[in-house]
């Protein structure tokens, strides 16, 4: 079936398997030759694979991100959890019963964190104004302690990913969380999800006991937190081919010829 042949969204529950992957370095990475074989293979079997964006991005990124030829994704959880949304039309509209909870827990705040971290050593504000988090770029080298502990005195928590993000977000709001809540919702069997990622900021998604994959070239970090874990695989396949290789691991799906 292909994706101008199917309703988005439908019957995700009933779905063979559902993929949720984060998108830079997971999804979006690997070979040329790998990231198309991914891609041709989920367009071509949308009918028993459901795709969900679990993600560090904003809307607007993904959405021009899909129209430049990534496949569209069903669902999206973006902004490292604090956005839950649906995707109809090729429009990404928030679903508000699933994100009460992170607004509540947000409050006001953005206003709040810009202030009070405003000139703190080792933070560079980044320019997007998201909805229920503040984002810094860091530099590891002259952040202040002081800065995490000011965060927790306020009432919300610290992701450090990468070495160079500092995400400031609602208190026990992350990408695990999040996607657990949105796959309750839709009904969907939590062993035919698969959750794909490579960095410290999608460690609690593949904590979190669904079926995971760290897939290779994955920060060193993240790979030392989960390889004891009996659910998560840790590939040695880069980006797109290592998502390919753990639905083999698994047994989820058949998967592309050649791999």
């Amino acid at each position: 079936m292909s994706s101008d042949s199917y309703t988005p969204g439908e019957d995700m529950a009933g779905r063979r398997f559902v993929l949720a992957t984060d998108l830079d370095g997971t999804f979006l990475g690997g070979s040329d030759e790998d990231r198309k074989a991914l891609y041709d293979w989920i367009e071509a079997h949308r009918d028993s694979i459901g795709l969900i964006f679990v993600t560090g991005r904003d809307p607007k990124f993904i959405g021009e991100l899909c129209d430049g030829g990534v496949p569209w994704p069903e669902y999206v959880v973006g902004d490292v959890g604090t956005t839950i949304a649906r995707v109809e039309n090729k429009r990404i509209a928030p679903i508000d019963t699933l994100e009460a909870e992170i607004a509540a827990a947000w409050g006001d705040g953005g206003d709040r964190v810009r202030e009070a971290l405003a000139d703190h050593a080792g933070l560079t504000l980044q320019p997007t104004d998201f909805r229920y988090r503040v984002s810094f770029d860091l530099d590891p080298d002259k952040l202040d302690r002081a800065s995490i502990d000011l965060v927790h005195e306020m009432g919300y928590d610290v992701l450090i990913s990468d070495n160079k993000y500092f995400d400031v977000l609602p208190k026990g709001i992350s990408k695990g969380p999040s996607l657990k809540r949105l796959v309750s919702h839709l009904g969907i069997a939590p062993n035919k999800v698969l959750a794909a990622g490579d960095t410290l900021n999608d460690l609690s998604m593949l904590e979190c006991g669904l079926p995971a994959v760290a897939v290779g070239g994955a920060e060193p970090a993240l790979v030392e937190r989960v390889e004891g874990l009996s659910h998560v695989h840790v590939a040695t396949a880069v980006g797109a081919a290592g998502i390919i290789e753990a639905v083999a691991q698994f047994d989820f799906h058949a998967t592309p010829e050649g791999y």
